[in-house]
């Protein structure tokens, strides 16, 4: 398989840089089969079935983004620069690797301060990344951080406008619970309290497990030969009892169904050949492209991903890549937003892709 095969072309205006408003008018693109819908996120209610199971990912987004400054004194005085940083991922340490913007401004032992409650030590400088120690740690660091921070959008969006109080409630789930992702799982931007109720009501169950979506998620696959890419490692926990709500649902004969590529990627990684679902604590590197036999996912909520990247090989893997050329196709025809801020589809392949 060559790059190009998972190309296709996009206009910008395409490119969603806010959500609908409300969450559920968002337009939904239903493929099951060979056929294709036009409806909108509220039809949910309509289309999951009693007994099915939604996997969500409660992943909790953090602005991962600050702005600060770093004084140097040199033989002309007091030199202040000002350096952009986006976290990346806690260490077992303590500190946290992140990226800064420019590198060349900083060195080894210098401190950057972010407000007045809020500064950090370089202490390391490791190729493109930083290591860095925080002056606070635990609830006083997350209150700080919420003050300081914004969020961490999207580059494709980032490059069309800055973020700003709006993104912090826009760009985090209803259902966020565990700190330390730097990037939304975006297709559960479109659920709401209300929503998910009227869901539940009609017999369908949740089971929520964490992904800290990294950066990475945003890297570009740069190898011809799509098979030679390594893909990021992320950080992700099904717990016993969420392993146990899934194997109930399949001994039960319902539908698994995760609520974006990044609930799908950790199940797939925690299941057995077999589909059985055991309980998963660690990093994950799974890169999922056609000819990957599905253990556990029936279906699939997501958005429109980029074109050339990993996303859009995982729903071509999902649904057949002849199968997503023509669903893209479409949305692209009829106007569908993409990305994050984007609509959303729902996948269904024609029959279960197990082990």
């Amino acid at each position: 398989m060559k790059l190009e095969d998972f190309d296709f072309d996009l206009p910008e205006g395409l490119i969603a840089t806010r959500p609908a408003r409300p969450r559920t008018a968002a337009k939904l693109l239903l493929a099951e089969g060979d056929r294709i819908r036009d409806l909108h996120v509220a039809d949910l209610v309509d289309l999951f079935r009693p007994g099915d199971r939604l996997v969500l990912n409660n992943t909790k987004v953090i602005p991962a983004r600050l702005s600060g400054t770093r004084t140097r004194l040199t033989g002309q005085g007091e030199v202040t620069a000002k350096v952009e940083i986006t976290l990346l991922e806690p260490q077992a340490s303590g500190e946290w690797t992140a990226l800064a913007k420019p590198l060349r401004k900083l060195k080894e032992g210098e401190t950057i301060r972010f407000s007045d409650a809020l500064s950090a030590e370089v202490r390391a400088i490791e190729a493109a990344q930083l290591r860095l120690a925080f002056n606070l740690t635990g609830p006083d660091f997350d209150a700080a951080l919420a003050e300081a921070g914004a969020m961490p959008l999207p580059p494709y969006i980032a490059a069309l406008r800055a973020p700003d109080e709006a993104d912090k409630t826009d760009y985090q789930t209803v259902f966020a619970r565990h700190s330390g992702a730097v990037a939304a799982p975006t297709a559960s931007l479109h659920f709401t309290k209300p929503l998910l109720e009227a869901i539940h009501a009609k017999g369908v169950d949740f089971t929520e497990v964490t992904l800290h979506v990294g950066a990475g998620t945003f890297l570009p696959v740069k190898v011809e030969d799509v098979e030679t890419h390594k893909m990021h490692s992320e950080w992700g926990e099904v717990t016993a009892a969420a392993a146990e709500e899934i194997n109930a649902t399949r001994a039960a004969g319902g539908r698994v169904i995760p609520v974006g590529t990044t609930a799908l990627r950790l199940i797939e990684s925690a299941a057995a050949e077999d589909g059985t679902m055991r309980p998963f604590r660690g990093t994950t590197e799974i890169f999922i492209y056609p000819g990957y036999r599905f253990r556990v996912t029936d279906a699939l909520m997501t958005n429109f991903h980029l074109p050339k990247s990993t996303l859009l090989m995982l729903v071509s893997a999902l649904m057949g890549q002849d199968r997503i050329r023509a669903i893209y196709d479409h949305a692209v025809k009829s106007g569908y937003r993409f990305f994050s801020y984007g609509d959303a589809s729902l996948l269904i392949p024609e029959r279960r892709k197990s082990a």
